[in-house]
């Protein structure tokens, strides 16, 4: 199986910045999907960015121009870089992998962006 665990949240400012990353382990098919979700409370999971194990990237309408995500294949991790935090990207930020076979999910770290 393989593990997920999410770091890099935090409390942060309207404007300001922050990096989450994600390190797999396990046993890990090569050719996989990673991602990232977010969950606000009283609201379901979205997805925000994912990246195939090529490059190729899709993105929410809403962090458009402002989140990156990227993947460092070597070390099986997924980055989320965000810029110009605004209040409603508050949310528990989940990554995720998806291979042939499985989907599997991270514990989630918590993202407060607030004055």
């Amino acid at each position: 199986q393989v593990q997920l665990v999410e770091s890099g949240g935090g409390l942060v400012q309207p404007g300001g910045s922050l990096r989450l990353s994600c390190p797999a382990s396990g046993r890990i098919f090569r050719i996989n999907t990673m991602g990232w979700h977010r969950q606000a409370p009283g609201k379901q999971r979205e997805l925000v960015a994912a990246i195939s194990y090529g490059g190729s990237t899709n993105y929410a309408d809403s962090v458009k121009g402002r989140f990156t995500i990227s993947r460092d294949n070597a070390q099986n991790t997924v980055y989320l870089q965000m810029h110009d935090l605004k209040p409603e990207d508050t949310a528990v930020y989940y990554c995720n992998l998806a291979d042939p076979l499985n989907t599997y999910w991270g514990q989630g770290t918590q993202v407060t962006v607030s004055s």
